[in-house]
């Protein structure tokens, strides 16, 4: 069976001519479906680049990037933008629109996606917030929840169009340490039962035990993958 994500070779450049410079060598990494996935290491070592190239947010330049079997490495706008139908992403920065309510926000994961009625959208948007346990708070604007809660609602947006991968950066950089364990339970429990692949960015040491398995990125350079095992935090 193909992985769901398979990197081999990967290189990317930012700038051009002289100021060219290489921030990602020689990637190499498959991803099977349903495992989450930790990356972590300092800050400025590729990780969000590597993230934006697997989400299609931005096109791969050299070697192969396969994301549910298309080839990502040099495609068009057009063929990003469809690879990016498959996808769920949850930003640490929410991201969410603020004249928009919880269940408004929620639905726009579903807009883009044909031949789903609005009835149905409304429909699957306040079954996903009921179960992120935010059922109260549908109507509520971005402004009257706090930070977890705005990441509650984010990772039902996230989740509501039931995406074969989910892209995380940072997701619990700005929370406390309850709200943020409680977040990656979330992901993790939701992903289970959707049976989506996670691959999460993180400097969050407090939960990289919810990981299948670490991968670690220096100097734009990939590290050994470890079992969660062996990276309990502290």
């Amino acid at each position: 069976m193909e992985a769901v994500i398979s990197i081999k070779n990967l290189d990317h450049y930012f700038g051009k001519g002289q100021l060219r410079k290489q921030v990602l060598f020689d990637i190499n990494l498959e991803i099977n479906a349903g495992e989450i996935i930790i990356m972590t290491g300092p800050s400025g070592s590729g990780k969000t680049t590597l993230l934006t190239l697997v989400g299609g947010l931005r096109s791969a330049q050299s070697g192969s990037l396969r994301i549910l079997g298309q080839e990502l490495c040099g495609a068009s706008p057009a063929k990003l933008a469809q690879a990016r139908r498959s996808h769920g992403y949850i930003f640490q920065a929410h991201n969410l629109h603020a004249s928009l309510t919880a269940l408004q926000n929620v639905r726009m994961g579903l807009e883009l996606h044909r031949g789903i009625s609005v009835k149905e959208m409304t429909s699957r948007s306040t079954e996903i917030l009921e179960l992120v346990g935010l059922s109260d708070h549908i109507n509520y604007y971005p402004d009257d929840l706090s930070g977890g809660q705005k990441q509650r609602v984010a990772i039902a947006r996230a989740l509501v169009s039931h995406p074969k991968i989910v892209l995380a950066d940072e997701p619990t950089a700005a929370l406390d340490s309850k709200s943020g364990r409680d977040v990656v339970n979330l992901m993790q429990k939701l992903a289970k039962e959707q049976h989506c692949t996670i691959l999460l960015v993180t400097h969050d040491n407090r939960i990289l035990d919810i990981a299948d398995r670490i991968v670690y990125m220096e100097d734009g350079k990939l590290g050994n993958a470890a079992p969660k095992n062996l990276a309990k935090p502290h």
